[in-house]
């Protein structure tokens, strides 16, 4: 080979690595997985217990099949639990009655964690606040349901009944329940999603208000009937804020808002949109101040909107939050369920190029789809677009340095070669035993000291007592000019220094 075919073969090969690595290193990737009305998991109600393991056991292997290194499960949809709780009984979508245990009796949400962790993935408990009674006409209520112990704590609206969230008793309760599940089980993430007031309030119509009036003029203190809801919600989430960092140091705090704060016709800050239904004016939730303060880590806006809506366009809103997140995570809630739903939404294209567009902001951290049962017929191929392109490689979940920013020690790496089966085989251990570790990243470069924080990683092996990396070799040896390094990953997303394996210089 000639020194001017030499230099091109060069020139190619770099160009092939480079486009593999502009995949981002970091991103947040999850998929919201819904209880209420057996919307995900589990599919049905009553299904038996060997069932709904199997289901959930599916369910994860799909999405970590699809890059997906998080899940956001709703394990408190309507004042009942998925978990065995001493405030709330049995949710009516595990069991088919509300108030009845699984038989045989296990924990799903100790079971759900367990298996979630396996895999290398985050667990992120979602919990409705407010919602107690889903359907007044129609859902299971058992006799311990907490409107029976409290009727007065509860008014109806829209055929559903709603834990005043004016009523100070009701506050704490709220707190409590989410203390018991950050303090008893080993969450990384509480979650809770955009239903904090209910939608289509028509504040000052006799009507169509929420009928919280005695509350009001109770606790009102003089204020505007919107500000003083809107500070009810927020005494909620200071109080949680600071309830799961005396709990669980380690745990994040996040809200996944409705798409649009505030229209720019109400006020400067909000975003070029004319939604008819806002987080501050309609939920009451002042999302804006609770990251500023720092109240919560991380925000997943629910944009489920395409590129061309003519009142909320993706594009707009996409920018508008991603310079409104004060230093904490913003995570971009895309709306796969919408697939069909409209000439946009039968665009093959439409959900992967808001992927690309939000990875061209550096304030946007990943994505979180809704939800997980529309990934199991493939629409419009995205399962494909995603397993193949856009998260063919694995990401690390950014880490957070406001929580931890302590690295893990370099993990220990100890060669096998198995002749016989022609594969090399690297295992994995911690660099201390008080490291509490997520995982392994291995790292591929072609050359021997490659960037690491640009350098996107190769693959990923979940924490096991036995972890163990494989790669076939004929030889012994890796190929030439190919460099192999690892890193430890730990529960808060903190990376170790890289170790080299098989030696600085990979080459026979």
């Amino acid at each position: 080979m000639n020194v001017k075919n030499g230099a091109l073969a060069a020139f190619l090969t770099l160009l092939v690595w480079s486009k593999a690595d502009s995949q981002p290193k970091y991103e947040f990737r999850a998929v919201w997985v819904a209880s209420v009305e057996n919307i995900d998991w589990p599919s049905r109600k009553g299904l038996s217990v060997d069932s709904q393991r199997t289901e959930f056991v599916k369910l994860l292997d799909m999405h970590r099949r699809n890059g997906i290194n998080a899940v956001v499960v709703q394990v408190r949809p309507a004042a009942d639990a998925l978990y065995p709780s001493p405030f709330e009984p049995w949710s009516e979508w595990l069991t088919g009655r509300q108030g009845m245990a699984p038989s045989p009796y296990y924990d799903p949400l100790q079971f759900m964690i367990e298996e979630t962790h396996k895999r290398g993935m985050e667990f992120h408990a979602w919990c409705n606040p407010y919602r107690a009674v889903y359907s007044i006409a129609k859902s299971s209520v058992a006799p311990s349901h907490i409107t029976r112990m409290h009727p007065d704590w509860f008014v109806s609206f829209g055929g559903t009944l709603y834990f005043d969230p004016g009523n100070k008793e009701v506050q704490q309760y709220v707190v409590s329940v989410m203390r018991d599940i950050v303090k008893r089980y080993p969450i990384d993430g509480l979650h809770m999603d955009d239903y904090f007031y209910p939608y289509d309030i028509v504040e000052g119509d006799p009507a169509r208000d929420f009928p919280d009036r005695r509350s009001f003029e109770q606790y009102g203190n003089g204020m505007t009937i919107g500000d003083w809801r809107r500070s009810n919600v927020d005494s909620v989430i200071l109080a949680l804020s600071k309830m799961v960092k005396e709990e669980r140091p380690s745990c994040k705090f996040g809200i996944s808002p409705f798409a649009i704060w505030r229209n720019k016709s109400k006020d400067p800050d909000g975003s070029d949109t004319r939604g008819g239904q806002t987080d501050f004016d309609n939920l009451y939730a002042d999302v804006l101040l609770w990251l500023k303060n720092g109240w919560i880590d991380y925000v997943a806006p629910q944009i489920y909107f395409e590129f061309s809506h003519s009142h909320a366009p993706y594009g707009v809103l996409l920018d508008w939050w991603s310079t409104h997140c004060y230093g904490r995570q913003c995570y971009i809630g895309l709306g796969v369920y919408r697939a069909g739903s409209n000439p946009a939404w039968r665009e093959r294209t439409q959900l992967t190029r808001q992927i690309q567009a939000l990875r061209n902001y550096a304030d946007v951290q990943g994505e979180v789809f809704f939800s997980s049962k529309s990934f199991e017929k493939n629409p419009n191929g995205w399962d494909d677009s995603l397993r193949l392109n856009y998260f063919r490689y694995p990401a690390l979940i950014p880490p957070m340095p406001w929580i931890d920013s302590t690295r893990p020690q370099e993990p220990v790496a100890r060669r096998e070669y198995k002749k016989k089966d022609s594969i090399l085989v690297e295992w994995l251990s911690p660099g201390s035993a008080s490291d509490s570790l997520r995982g392994f990243a291995i790292y591929r470069s072609p050359v021997p000291k490659p960037d690491f924080d640009s350098l996107r990683v190769f693959q990923f092996i979940p924490y096991d007592p036995a972890a163990s990396w494989v790669m076939r070799s004929a030889t012994g040896r890796p190929e030439k000019g190919v460099y192999y390094f690892v890193t430890a990953v730990s529960r808060t997303n903190m990376e170790s220094l890289p170790v080299s394996l098989f030696g600085a210089d990979a080459s026979p």
